[in-house]
């Protein structure tokens, strides 16, 4: 399974870097995972509506052009579907079984997603209805991927 996650914003935390980089290798043992980093754009105080629409558009834009033809894309949104890491293992596995070779998750930046992205998964996955840095939230996601696979394949790690 080729796994790629977009994500808005760069890293600049070596202890985020560091979490980010040692389930990448961990991951290289179930799938092959490719992390695109997309620039997100500089938030102000008090922002209008409009605002914003327009700054999630630049990252939308951003996000687009990344997302590799005929892949299967899920956001990972507050208002997507909450699962446990056992339904996610299960989850992961179906796409498999139904012939799905390429997954890509997407991380908004610090204001979310726009809503066309969001339309334009195939899946909006939840995490949580708490609010994390998406900085973080790459290390979370990364380890939960991790755990996915541990689970699936009946291997230590889980408990």
């Amino acid at each position: 399974m080729k796994i790629t996650l977009i994500a808005c914003g760069r890293i600049k935390e070596k202890f985020y870097k560091d979490a980010v980089a040692e389930y990448a290798k961990r991951l290289s043992a179930y799938c092959t995972l490719n992390i695109i980093e997309v620039a997100d754009e500089k938030t102000k105080e008090n922002m209008t509506a409009a605002e914003t629409a327009q700054l999630l558009d630049k990252e939308a834009e951003r996000i687009i052009a990344k997302i590799p033809e005929g892949a299967y894309v899920c956001a990972l949104a507050i208002e997507g579907m909450a699962r446990d890491s056992e339904g996610m293992a299960r989850w992961l596995r179906d796409q498999t079984l139904h012939g799905v070779s390429h997954i890509v998750f997407i991380i908004g930046g610090s204001v979310g997603l726009s809503e066309r992205v969001l339309q334009m998964s195939k899946e909006k996955i939840s995490f949580s209805k708490l609010t994390f840095p998406h900085q973080l939230m790459r290390v979370i996601f990364l380890e939960q991927l991790y755990r996915w696979y541990k689970i699936e394949r009946g291997e230590p790690y889980h408990k």
